[in-house]
């Protein structure tokens, strides 16, 4: 392969993400290191609720807190009383008795009451008069699902139709996996207290935290050094130093080789997809074996792509003589002309990028030597691993590590807030992409671009992480108010920007 031989800088460690347990231990240690008394973090996690809400909907006046038993309810406890001395209005449900609470919850709701405010208990209804709620039930000790009176209040709160505001993360949604049991919050607003949580940003969390905000709370980064994160959340601002500006002396040759194979007949567009992707970030050269029935469309549509038709596996060999890596999988099928094309990339020992149809071929193919990434969607993942798709997406992260074992390969596991890891490496939880991305073609365009990156020298991780970030920030780039409706070949345009930013 014709690597640019400079080094790579490591990829940069992006925001920590802390499990539930660790962060507690950072919690216990923001008290130790930093004299942060328990009241004082709960007295703060309050204001920056409350502060965020209120520069968010600031002609708000009246406001409804839902509070349950734990510390997450003594936070509701503690909003609920800084909003009345703020002089808005009210109404504070609890699930439990005031006397039952205990320690700092129990402290939150006797300085609440010294104030002056009714708490009432729930009783399956909530007030009509609020503009906004702060959800307090359950933080991110919850390890089963809802239950009883605080599963009816979810779905009442849910039933508002007003703005929610979560405090620390949305009530029913699982820290660690992002994954709802039963039921959650939906929030229009999470405010996450000292560190950020993987949950908060796979999976179903997409669709329940909203807009996410971190408040450290005061809290030094000395509380968290000691301990290593769970995984890593990487935007697109952060990968410019694995984006450098090309040489003046660059030629075609310098710039990588990359064969995609695919297009079956009836799904010739998906394999054009992908080798015209990897063009947009910068592969020098780009070869697409394909049925010959489509060779005639893929270049009158991107002259640039070198098509050749493939009727047997046979005529591959002198492809894979002279290419730096292979991107097999779109269009591919599960026919006889798939799977002998498949067998012959997986024996050449090349660098692979595994997508689609050839994900479904991997598990029974021999394959010798060569990087390997692998993009799967959890339909595809869950086929690897043997299990049903609702099992893989209570886990994504578990699932991703399982997959990165068993093919000793760079994954990518797609969806909202895909998740990228290799063996020795942490989880990478990509920021950007959303929803308008669900849509047919965008696997392909993600199998291009990772397999762009990789045929211009970075190794398997880097490409597979760049290549995520930069697919998913291009999503967000063509569909910007407007995600319905668009297509995987809107983004190729932002794509060449993405690839070449501004430099400082």
């Amino acid at each position: 392969m014709h690597r640019d031989t400079t080094p790579l800088p490591a990829l940069p460690p992006g925001r920590p993400l802390y499990r539930a347990a660790d962060c507690r231990a950072i919690d216990a240690r923001a008290r130790e290191v930093d004299g942060l008394c328990a009241a004082l973090l709960m007295a703060r996690a309050g204001w920056a609720a409350l502060h965020a809400a209120l520069a968010r909907w600031p002609a708000v006046r009246h406001v409804g807190v839902l509070a349950g038993s734990g510390n997450n309810g003594g936070d509701g406890w503690v909003v609920a009383a800084q909003a009345s001395a703020a002089g808005l209005r009210v109404d504070l449900v609890t699930l439990v008795e005031p006397s039952r609470l205990a320690g700092e919850a129990a402290e939150a709701a006797a300085a609440a009451l010294a104030l002056g405010l009714v708490p009432r208990r729930f009783d399956g209804h909530l007030p009509a008069g609020p503009e906004l709620w702060f959800d307090g039930i359950f933080g991110i000790g919850l390890t089963r699902p809802p239950a009883d009176d605080a599963a009816t209040a979810i779905a009442a709160l849910n039933a508002t139709g007003l703005p929610i505001v979560a405090l620390d993360i949305p009530s029913g949604l699982d820290a660690d996996t992002g994954a709802v049991a039963s039921v959650a919050v939906q929030a229009a607003l999470t405010v996450t207290f000292i560190c950020d949580k993987p949950g908060l940003h796979t999976g179903a969390a997409r669709a329940h935290r909203g807009e996410l905000l971190l408040a450290d709370l005061g809290a030094s980064e000395a509380v968290r050094s000691p301990l290593g994160a769970a995984a890593r959340l990487l935007a697109q601002a952060d990968l410019l130093p694995h984006l450098r500006p090309r040489p003046p002396t660059a030629h075609k040759g310098a710039n990588g080789h990359l064969l995609v194979v695919g297009g079956d007949l009836g799904l010739g567009g998906a394999a054009r997809l992908a080798a015209e992707a990897a063009l947009r970030c910068g592969a020098g050269l780009v070869s697409l074996a394909t049925r010959p029935e489509h060779v005639a469309s893929a270049l009158a549509a991107r002259p640039e792509i070198m098509t050749i038709g493939v009727s047997e596996a046979g005529e591959l060999e002198a492809l894979l003589a002279r290419v730096d890596a292979v991107a097999i999988g779109p269009g591919l099928g599960r026919g006889p002309w798939g799977r002998a094309l498949y067998a012959a990339v997986a024996a050449s020992g090349l660098p692979l990028i595994v997508d689609a149809d050839a994900l479904e071929l991997l598990a029974g193919t021999s394959r010798v030597g060569g990087e390997l990434i692998l993009t799967p969607h959890p339909g595809e993942a869950a086929r690897l691993l043997g299990v049903t798709v609702a099992e893989l997406e209570a886990d994504r992260f578990a699932a991703l590590a399982r997959l990165v074992e068993r093919h000793a390969a760079a994954v990518v596991l797609k969806g909202a807030g895909s998740l990228v890891a290799a063996p020795g490496e942490p989880p990478v939880v990509v920021a950007e992409g959303n929803a308008g991305m669900a849509s047919g073609g965008m696997g392909d365009v993600l199998t291009g671009v990772i397999a762009g990156l990789l045929v211009q020298g970075l190794p398997a991780f880097h490409a597979a992480v760049v290549g995520a970030v930069l697919h998913a920030s291009a999503g967000d780039e063509a569909a910007g108010a407007h995600p319905r409706g668009l297509l995987a070949a809107d983004l190729l345009a932002p794509l060449r920007a993405l690839v070449n930013p501004a430099r400082p």
